[in-house]
């Protein structure tokens, strides 16, 4: 990741569904550490990933299997073993795909010299694997990531705070930018009193996200260096 941060707008992107799909990596990866530690086969099935953090995703498998939430000690154990797997299934995966623009949308906006970060509930180690495939990862200087909290307006706020304490002036609460595809991305927005784009391209129809008033809809993050430009007070 870059060190530097800069810029009048500060934008904080989702992963999944926003800028890029695994193919599903990240539910064989879960399922491979679930059936190699407990002997369980199909750890992921009827768990619906979308928007939701890692540590959240975790508790629904250990509910379904085991009736009870995991122990501190059994998640960092579990997520030890996931990431190496999670890297193995992200660079075989032949379904991983980007989303439309997302990759020229964040390259636009860096070369303008905009800060940007990471608002996801994958995992830091997650985030960086799956980001790293298309050589995004080193164009973001912070992030918020489900390793901070299971909450994702908590992951928000701490990637609002990591800015902060690396900004020469004092950064607004509306001048932080959460890009993201789901309720859950527009809701953590609000909550930190940010600005919020949303984008149907990870499953959640324009409709619902509209309904929940957001800055803007935008259908593919092709549209989002245009909407950049207008709202920037340097473009």
């Amino acid at each position: 990741m870059r060190e530097n941060v800069s810029g009048l707008l500060v934008y904080l992107f989702d992963i999944d569904g926003t800028i890029l799909l695994t193919g599903g990596a990240g539910t064989r990866a879960f399922n491979r550490v679930f059936r190699e530690r407990y002997g369980i086969e199909g750890a992921m099935d009827h768990v619906r990933p979308g928007g939701k953090t890692d540590p959240i995703i975790l508790g629904e498998i250990f509910e379904r299997a085991f009736s009870r939430a995991p122990d501190s000690t059994e998640s960092n154990e579990i997520f030890t073993s996931y990431v190496p797997y999670l890297e193995i299934e992200v660079a075989q995966s032949n379904r991983f795909q980007m989303m439309p623009g997302a990759a020229e949308a964040v390259r636009h906006l860096a070369g303008l010299g905009v800060t940007l970060g990471v608002g996801t509930g994958n995992i830091r180690a997650a985030a960086r694997i799956k980001l790293s495939r298309p050589g995004l990862w080193d164009l973001f200087d912070f992030g918020g990531f489900g390793d901070d909290s299971a909450d994702r307006a908590d992951l928000i706020a701490c990637a609002i705070g990591r800015a902060r304490a690396s900004a020469p002036e004092p950064i607004r609460d509306d001048e932080f930018v959460v890009v993201g595809d789901t309720p859950h991305d527009i809701s953590a927005a609000r909550a930190c009193g940010a600005r919020v784009v949303a984008v149907p391209t990870g499953g959640t129809d324009r409709d619902t996200l509209a309904a929940l008033e957001p800055d803007a809809v935008l259908d593919t993050l092709e549209q989002l260096p245009a909407w950049h430009a207008a709202h920037s007070p340097c473009p």
